[in-house]
């Protein structure tokens, strides 16, 4: 399985920098086993049925981008670091520019948040702030960015309207440095009329890592190193999945990182048990899904181990017709993009 399988043209002018407003104005493409449907997110209630059960991300997304400065003697100099992840103690930070930064430096970034750089290597530093708790997350909100994604990043900077944009209405637990974007396309009116329907909800917590967004470099997909990302599935999550699937109804993960945790969290047995850890699960065609009957998910980068799952679920040459009708009908692409509800 090569990785030019998962490769096809985008125009650049699809790639979306803003979302569209509202939220569920976003157009919405059904593949299903009567073809492909052009429809809205507003839409979606009419494609469920009562007894169906979405699984939501949670996560909340961090203001990660942070700029500041560092001093030596009278010389100050800038330096942009985005945050990785928590460690046990600090946190992983990309930092430019990397290579003048020295481990025992201090880095400020406001008047109340600073960080010491605590390791170095030749990728990425392990920074440990002066704040921890909440009283770190407020200084944070206050000193940074939204992390946007590389392809939004290079067009535009962040600003206040991604600090609503990039985040779901239903975020509650903070920890993630990108957002589960298939769930930025629902609001509160939307998820009443589904629940109003009889659809079920059931909320999972991926922290979504900055890996998503990296490269497939290896020819040869299946030698490829899934970077890891931490999720929980709690035992009430996983009763009501359970629950559901033996009651008939179909269990739909909104976004790939949803899907990933609880195909996770299933691995075991086959059916969705209480989880908590790191998960680095890389699904690509050829995985036996266990709990999954249809995904929602926004449209994904040529090449993308994103691209791959879709496919995995619904198979390479069904999804190639999905992207070619995309593309050819002015679908808007990645994180601000519109969506997908892909039924096998």
């Amino acid at each position: 399985m090569n990785l030019s399988d998962f490769d096809f043209d985008l125009p650049e002018a699809l790639i979306a920098t803003r979302p569209a407003r509202p939220r569920s104005a976003a157009r919405l493409l059904v593949a299903d086993g009567h073809g492909l449907r052009d429809l809205f997110v507003r839409d979606l209630v009419d494609q469920f049925r009562a007894g169906d059960r979405l699984i939501l991300n949670n996560t909340r997304v961090i203001p990660a981008r942070l700029f500041g400065t560092r001093q030596r003697l009278e010389a100050v100099a800038k330096v942009e670091v985005t945050l990785l992840e928590t460690l046990a103690q600090g946190w992983r930070a990309l930092a430019k520019p990397l290579r003048k930064v020295q481990v025992g430096e201090v880095i400020r970034f406001s008047d109340d948040l600073s960080a010491t750089v605590a390791q170095k290597s030749e990728t990425d530093l392990t920074l440990v702030f002066n704040l921890t708790g909440p009283d770190f997350d407020a200084a944070l909100q206050a000193a940074g960015q939204m992390p946007l994604p590389p392809y939004i990043a290079a067009k535009r900077p962040a600003d206040a309207q991604d600090n609503d944009d990039y985040q779901t209405v239903f975020a509650r637990h903070l920890g993630a440095v990108a957002a589960p974007t298939a769930s930025l396309h629902f609001e509160p009116w939307l998820l009443q009329a589904l629940a109003d329907k009889g659809v079920n909800f059931t909320e999972v917590t991926l922290h979504v890592g900055a890996g998503t967004f990296l490269p497939v470099k290896v020819e040869d997909v299946t030698t490829h190193k899934m970077h890891a990302e931490w999720g929980e599935v709690t035992s009430e999550a996983a009763a009501e999945i359970t629950a559901t699937k033996q009651a008939g109804g179909r269990v739909i993960p909104v976004g790939t990182t949803a899907l990933r945790l609880i195909e996770t969290a299933a691995r075991t047995t086959g059916q969705v048990q209480a989880w908590r850890g790191p998960t680095d699960i890389f699904i690509y065609p050829g995985f036996r899904f266990a709990v999954t009957d249809a995904l929602m998910t926004n449209f994904h980068l040529p090449k993308s181990t994103l691209l791959m799952l879709v496919s995995a679920l619904m198979g390479v040459e069904r999804m190639r017709h999905v992207y070619a009708h995309a593309v050819s009908n002015g679908y808007r692409f990645f994180s601000y993009g519109d969506s997908s509800l892909l039924i096998p």
